[in-house]
C-alpha cells in the first residue's frame, strides 16, 4: 500500500514464563502475545485495535513505540524501522499507554509536561507556550499545578494524553485512553480524537469498547489471542459476517403468522413466543431493514394483529463476540 504510514509484517512476540508445579522446580514455557501479525495503516486514518483484555493490543502498541523489541517480523512507521531506527520512530510518534505510570508522580502535571517537552529539545520559551496551550485545550487548569500523586485516575490519564501531544507527532498511538475516565471526560477525549483525525493526524486507537470503535475508526482490526482475526471498516466487518439485524414484533400473532414468516425470502429464521397478553415474534432478517414492510404485510395477511415492533440493526458487537468467542487455551511451549 503506497500511502501506508504504518506497515507491520509478520510481527511476533512471546514472553517466557515459569509454569509452577507442586513440589517441583518451575518449568519454562512461553506465552505468545503476538503471533504473525500483519496490517497497514493509511496516512491520516483512524485505525482501531479492538479486542478483549489480554488479546495482545498493548504488546503491539509497545512494539510500535520501541518499548518492546519484537522477536520476529518487521514494523515500519513513516518509513523507519522500530528496531533499527528507534530514535526516528520516537520523533514521529505520540503515545499514551494504558495505565498511569507514564508520568512522574512526585512532579506536578505542569512540571511533567515541561520535562517531556525538554526531551524533544524545545527551547524554554516554546516549552512554556506548548504546555499552556495543552492545559487550555484539555481543560487541565484545576489540577495541573498539583503533584500527580494527588490526582484521580481520570486526571492522570488526561495528563498522559497531554504528554502524547507534546511534540505534535504525525502518528498518535492511544492504548485504551478512556479506560479510567468518567463519562464527561471520555466524551471530551473522543471529541478531541475526532478533531485530531479531521486535521489529518494518523491515529491507532486501541480499545475493547465497541461503541468507541464504531464511532471513531475508519477501519478496525479485531485482535484475539495475539492474532488479527479480521480487518475492515465496521460496516464491512458486519456485512462480511452476514449479520443483518432482527425484527421483534409484539401483538396477537397466530401460528399461521409464524409459518408465513418462516417461508418468506426476507427472513433467515423466526421464533414465536406465546404469552398471556401478547405474542412475541422474533425475526432474523436476511437483508436488514429494507424488507420490513413485506414482512409486516405477510403477518397481517396471516391474521396477525401488530401492537408494537422494534428493529435491531446489525452491529459490530455480533461480529466481535463471534470472532473472540471464549475457547480453552493453554500456553504454548517455545
Amino acid at each position: 500500500m503506497t500511502d501506508a504510514i504504518i506497515d507491520v509484517q509478520r510481527l511476533g512476540k512471546r514472553y517466557a514464563v515459569g509454569r509452577r508445579r507442586p513440589w517441583r522446580r518451575a518449568s519454562p514455557s512461553a506465552v505468545i502475545a503476538l503471533d504473525d501479525v500483519s496490517f497497514t495503516v493509511r496516512r491520516g486514518e483512524c485505525f482501531g485495535l479492538l479486542g478483549p483484555n489480554g488479546a495482545g493490543k498493548t504488546t503491539l502498541i509497545k512494539c510500535l513505540t520501541t518499548l518492546l523489541i519484537p522477536d520476529s517480523g518487521t514494523a515500519r512507521l513513516d518509513g523507519f524501522d522500530v528496531v533499527r531506527q528507534p530514535a526516528e520512530v520516537c520523533a514521529r510518534v505520540g503515545c499514551m499507554l494504558m495505565g498511569e505510570r507514564g508520568v512522574y508522580w512526585k512532579l506536578t502535571g505542569r512540571e511533567n509536561l515541561e520535562y517531556f517537552a525538554a526531551l524533544y529539545f524545545f527551547p524554554h520559551a516554546q516549552r512554556r507556550r506548548i504546555v499552556d496551550q495543552l492545559v487550555a485545550r484539555l481543560g487541565l487548569h484545576d489540577f495541573v499545578d498539583r503533584a500527580v500523586e494527588t490526582y484521580s485516575s481520570g486526571q492522570r490519564m488526561r495528563i498522559a494524553f497531554a504528554r502524547a501531544l507534546i511534540h505534535d507527532a504525525p502518528i498518535l498511538l492511544l492504548d485504551e485512553p478512556t479506560n479510567t475516565l468518567d463519562v464527561h471526560g471520555a466524551r471530551e477525549l473522543r471529541a478531541l480524537v475526532r478533531e485530531l483525525h479531521a486535521a489529518g493526524r494518523t491515529i491507532v486507537y486501541s480499545t475493547h469498547l465497541l461503541t468507541e470503535a464504531e464511532e471513531l475508526c475508519d477501519r478496525v482490526a479485531i485482535v484475539d489471542r495475539g492474532r488479527i482475526a479480521a480487518i475492515g471498516s465496521p460496516r464491512e466487518l458486519v456485512d462480511r459476517a452476514g449479520y443483518h439485524g432482527s425484527l421483534r414484533v409484539i401483538g396477537r400473532l397466530p401460528p399461521a403468522a409464524l409459518a408465513a414468516i418462516q417461508h418468506h425470502p426476507a427472513a433467515r429464521a423466526a421464533q414465536l413466543t406465546p404469552d398471556r397478553d401478547c405474542d412475541i415474534l422474533t425475526i432474523a432478517l436476511r437483508h436488514g431493514g429494507a424488507d420490513v414492510g413485506p414482512l409486516l404485510t405477510a403477518i397481517g395477511t396471516a391474521g396477525g394483529e401488530i401492537r408494537d415492533l422494534r428493529l435491531d440493526h446489525p452491529s459490530l458487537e455480533e461480529v466481535f463476540v463471534e470472532l473472540t468467542r471464549a475457547r480453552p487455551t493453554a500456553p504454548r511451549e517455545p
